[in-house]
């Protein structure tokens, strides 16, 4: 897992990036950038008290929403990013 250099104030963590997100975001052309996005700013829904999806609509993407499984550690820990994401599923 890598610790880069992203923070976010919305969770009050530092970010840590799974090598199988790495690689989803690099398959999906998802950048740290809007990676920091969502997880600022993106719509949240809870699976538990530790795990929790958060999505959101990037107007120059043709591929939305872009989502991204968590987990609230000491860290927010990213396991995933998709896109193409629906909230009914």
């Amino acid at each position: 897992m890598e610790r880069n250099g992203m923070h976010t104030q919305r969770f009050e963590r530092h970010v840590a990036i799974t090598r199988p997100a790495q690689e989803r975001m690099k398959q999906r052309g998802i950048s740290e950038h809007e990676l920091f996005e969502l997880s600022e700013r993106g719509d949240l829904r809870n699976k538990d008290e530790i795990r929790l999806w958060v999505a959101k609509h990037f107007e120059e993407r043709s591929d939305n929403l872009i989502c991204a499984a968590v987990i609230l550690e000491e860290q927010l820990v990213v396991k995933t990013a998709m896109h193409h994401f629906d909230w009914r599923r």
